[in-house]
């Protein structure tokens, strides 16, 4: 692989990929000087002058994520080096970066991980048809035909990949259905939260970042939303530098690659990582030396602002007026034609999936609230709970729990709309629209808690049931106001951002060659603060905005998308709830316990890096019956905050217990393809009875359906019956099975078989010595009857070492003895009974 990069990276291509990073950092930083002096007058004035939104009637927590991890197991993973699936442990923190370990013991001894992927910029795939399409999209010349196989075999049939346009692919499977949707919600939440990296409270950076980025690329006359605005300042200026440079790369080395088609695919991902790669460490360094050179500019820009504020303003308000005289007659113009009759359309089609979606997230804390009473009811005593408490704690970052209302929103389409605005797709605002439901459900989860733990320090636990209810009732309600106070500011800011970058595409080429004129009218020492761009946005945006809230306001009128009317004000509904959210997060299982929880780990241990086991979000997976030496995700104990299915009480009280018996029969990781599929049709012999009339059977192996029972009468469909047969040499009395021998065999496998069974047995051993005495010297073993073989059970399974050690996992069939009784196998290809004998059968399971 690094032939290849090197090959056609070479020396020069590099400095190439260098100077136009540098050329766009340098252009880039212009842009963003400017920018961040408006950003710090915008927020030095919001500072002197006050104001703001609504205020909300849920508490917000400051560190909903302090001392909790998000989720930990294991699962295969594609090593590209040398083509081989291997097991990892991986470990997400509450950072959301994916930490992938060589085993579990090297993550719990502090060793640093084999790998660490930001998933900033990536999706979550799940279907290798989805996979290859998006390969086939970033090569147009290097198109696989239809049904055509990808250069990477999947182990399994349940493949997880992260895809990025740019960056390093990243192939895992897991062995069932169930860990692929969970991981899949796991991924898509490692995705999701990356994707949101800047942060809001910068009430300076941040700002001045995303009006650099989207006036650089109105500047080269690109307009409307952008689907990699994500990640972090560097990782977004990376992909914009990347959204030019890269078609160019292509275009010159992809035409050179040589190969078959997959592995030309290959290869250009593995140049187009290396190419990312430099851009994105370039500008890493330049951006940092960027806002270190402006945060020390800060404290002179504040002192001057602080002083000269009501002339700025002044200033800024007159230059306005007669830009407002210039635009406004153009801006009313394409209003009316052009946006007023899409408004509505476009709200419609933004109100119904996202109130569903709140709507849903609603229904899942109503559901958690009537468990909770319901273990009140059924008298679950404290413990219990603590243990509901503290699951629910954790509720809004749990990404199964949560993925019915991040689902709903999925559902968002602008298709018909996306065309004529310049919308790339509805992604950017599903992705707001679900971290904002997550923000709602925590806050509300957290109002609740400390509603409940007031109530409970004045009232007492006596009737939690009626202390829980009353609680749930308040937050509802709080939660119906905040809902619809947060949903109509989203449908706000999304319609701007679809119509604003239309409208100054529509006005840029009347209205530009006039706007320098206005810079004339601005003070030489305001002119770091006014800009005229800017200036002209605003005034585009307030010619919009009353339309927008027009529409807006209409559609709370109706009653399905249960929004308030903005008439409707709670003011000091509770006026010392707000006191309530200083207090610290209530640790309910030490409140309730008695104990400090297991998983807990206090802010103190954190910072010291004890090695106390951290609260985690998201259980492990736990399949039904005895955990498989194989699975892919283990149960971890003590760190199970929130299961995504009721688990029953029993399977918690074993849990420490199934993990000790399944780490000492945990296996290597297999080696290939085959040894994995071995896992999944097992091979099992089974030793079958023959009868003398069927004595010349001979070895061969039949296609058949059927099935068999193993393990307490779960029944595997059989796909393939090989047989195989023994002769006994002439006259080798001595080396036949007795009956003794016989009798010890049934009795160590049937010894919880009913009196009926044992008389069974009995009766068969009277026919066995019967049958010795009256045929010594027959040549193979037929003392056993048809008869028998309807009145007595088959002997004990045994299973197949070879597939055992080829492999390196057990087959689910040979833990232990099976108990239940085994069906008799036909390998007849009409399905009639053909029992052969000693008798080796190879029974394949699908």
């Amino acid at each position: 692989m690094g032939d290849v990069v090197s090959s056609h990276l070479d020396e020069d291509r590099r400095e190439m990929i260098t100077a136009r990073t540098r050329e766009w950092m340098k252009e880039f930083s212009q842009v963003y000087e400017q920018q961040y002096a408006v950003a710090l007058f915008n927020s030095v004035r919001f500072e002197i002058e006050g104001g703001g939104g609504t205020q909300s009637q849920l508490l917000h927590r400051k560190d909903p994520l302090a001392g909790c991890t998000i989720f930990s197991g294991s699962l295969f993973q594609y090593l590209e080096e040398n083509r081989k699936w291997r097991n990892r442990f991986v470990f997400v923190p509450k950072d959301y970066t994916i930490n992938l370990y060589e085993s579990k013991a090297a993550h719990e001894r502090g060793l640093h991980p084999k790998l660490t992927i930001n998933c900033a910029g990536y999706k979550a795939l799940t279907s290798m048809e989805e996979y290859m399409e998006l390969i086939n999209k970033s090569l147009p010349g290097v198109k696989a035909k239809v049904g055509s196989n990808p250069f990477i075999k999947c182990a399994t049939g349940f493949p997880l990949i992260l895809w990025h346009p740019y960056a390093r692919h990243h192939y895992f499977c897991v062995m069932t259905e169930k860990e692929q949707k969970k991981w899949h919600a796991v991924l898509q939440d490692c995705v999701r939260d990356s994707n949101n990296g800047l942060p809001e409270n910068c009430t300076v950076k941040t700002p001045a970042f995303t009006d650099a980025v989207r006036l650089h690329r109105q500047a080269r006359g690109q307009y409307g939303t952008w689907d990699m605005m994500c990640g972090t300042p560097p990782q977004i200026l990376a992909n914009l530098v990347m959204e030019t440079l890269h078609p160019d790369i292509r275009n010159m080395i992809v035409p050179r690659l040589k190969g078959k088609m997959q592995q030309r695919q290959k290869n250009w991902m593995l140049i187009s990582d290396a190419v990312y790669k430099q851009v994105l460490t370039q500008t890493t360094g330049q951006y940092e030396a960027l806002v270190e050179a402006c945060e020390a500019q800060r404290g002179p820009l504040d002192a001057r602002l602080r002083t000269d504020m009501d002339q700025i303003i002044t200033s800024k308000e007159h230059v306005s007026s007669k830009i407002r005289a210039l635009v406004l007659p153009k801006a009313e113009q394409i209003l009316r034609t052009n946006i007023q009759p899409y408004i509505n359309s476009i709200l419609e089609a933004l109100m119904d999936p996202t109130s569903r979606g709140f709507a849903e997230v609603r229904d899942v804390f109503f559901r958690e609230m009537v468990e909770i009473s319901k273990n009140s009811l059924n008298g679950g005593g404290k413990e219990k709970m603590g243990e509901n408490m503290e699951r629910l704690s954790m509720l809004a970052f749990h990404p199964v729990k949560m993925q019915s209302c991040y689902e709903k929103v999925e559902e968002l389409n602008l298709e018909g709309l996306q065309q004529r605005f310049d919308v790339s797709s509805p992604s950017v605002f599903i992705s707001r629209a679900q971290i904002l439901m997550r923000e709602q459900m925590d806050n509300a989860v957290y109002t609740f808690e400390q509603l409940l733990n007031q109530s409970l320090e004045a009232q007492g636990d006596s009737d939690m049931c009626k202390l829980t209810q009353r609680c749930q009732d308040r937050v509802l309600k709080k939660y119906d106001y905040d809902s619809s106070t947060v949903r109509k500011k989203f449908f706000r800011e999304a319609l701007l951002q679809i119509i604003i970058p239309y409208m100054l595409q529509q006005l840029a080429p009347s209205c530009s060659p006039e706007l320098p004129r206005f810079k004339e009218l601005i003070f030489e020492d305001f002119s770091r603060f006014l800009l005229i761009e800017n200036m002209f946005e605003e005034v585009v945006l307030q010619s919009v905005s009353k339309d927008i809230m027009m529409a807006v306001k209409e559609a709370a009128v109706q009653r399905r998308h249960n929004l308030y009317r903005d008439s409707i004000i709670l003011t000091n509904s509770d006026p010392n709830l707000h006191l309530l959210g200083e207090n610290p997060q209530v640790d309910w299982a030490t409140k309730f316990g008695g104990d400090e929880p297991e998983g807990s780990v206090s802010s103190a241990d954190e910072g010291r890096g004890f090695g106390r086991r951290r609260k985690q979000v998201v259980s492990m997976i736990q399949l039904d019956g005895v955990p498989l030496p194989y699975e892919s995700c283990l149960e971890v104990p003590g760190v199970e905050l929130i299961p995504e299915e009721d688990a029953e009480s029993k399977e918690e009280e074993n849990e420490e217990d199934q993990l000790g018996k399944a780490e000492d029969l945990s296996p290597k990781s297999p080696d290939s393809v085959n040894e994995i599929r071995d896992l999944i049709n097992p091979v099992v012999e089974v030793a079958v009875p023959v009868s003398k009339e069927q004595s010349e059977v001979t070895n061969k192996t039949d296609a058949t359906t059927g099935s068999i029972s193993v393990e307490d009468g779960v029944k595997e469909s059989v796909t393939h019956v090989t047989t195989v047969v023994e002769t006994v040499p002439k006259g080798s009395l001595g080396e036949k099975t007795s009956p003794q021998a016989i009798l010890q065999q049934l009795v160590a496998s049937k010894k919880q078989e009913v009196d009926k069974e044992e008389a069974a047995i009995q009766n068969a051993i009277e026919e066995l010595e019967i049958a010795v005495q009256e045929d010594d010297e027959s040549e193979q073993i037929t003392e056993i009857s048809a008869a028998e073989s309807d009145n007595e059970s088959s002997p004990p399974l045994v299973t197949d070492s070879g597939s055992r050690e080829d492999s390196g996992f057990q087959s689910p069939t040979s833990e232990g003895p099976v108990d239940s009784e085994p069906q008799p196998i036909t390998n007849g290809l009409n399905g009639e009974e053909k029992i052969v004998d000693p008798v080796e059968v190879e029974v394949v399971l699908s």
